[in-house]
């Protein structure tokens, strides 16, 4: 099953932040609303296959935040790096980068599969994070 990144919770978090902070919201009037609700769909579209706001073709992502293939690259890099001891119950990181050619496409998604249920990406902090905190 492929893992789909979204960039929904950081745009919804940063259009929506003033419904978070009671304060701050009743500053808010309908046409600042409006007006964020306005950059969200110029950036957003929906997507019915996933079932998530995703970028519209050309747009890029607000600054600050990785694009979907940086994200990608730093999971390969993770995987190139480390491999699963099952053993020890953990990634091990290697000493010298391992080549994934030389692995079976399925030891590819198996490796990355179990990579996704114990990391998931944190957009607040650019990182993979363990799933175990």
């Amino acid at each position: 099953m492929k893992q789909r990144l979204s960039l929904l919770p950081l745009v919804l978090a940063t259009t929506l932040a003033a419904f978070s902070f009671p304060g701050h919201a009743q500053g808010l009037t309908r046409e600042q609303v409006k007006m964020d609700r306005d950059a969200f769909l110029a950036l957003m579209r929906w997507d019915e296959l996933t079932g998530m706001w995703v970028l519209k073709s050309g747009m890029e992502p607000p600054k600050g935040v990785m694009s979907r293939a940086e994200v990608i690259a730093m999971r390969d890099q993770f995987l190139r790096m480390n491999v699963y001891d099952d053993t020890v119950g953990s990634w091990v990181a290697l000493k010298a980068p391992r080549d994934m050619s030389t692995l079976t496409r399925e030891q590819v998604n198996m490796e990355t599969l179990r990579f996704l249920m114990m990391y998931r990406y944190d957009e607040s902090r650019n990182d993979w994070v363990s799933k175990m905190r």
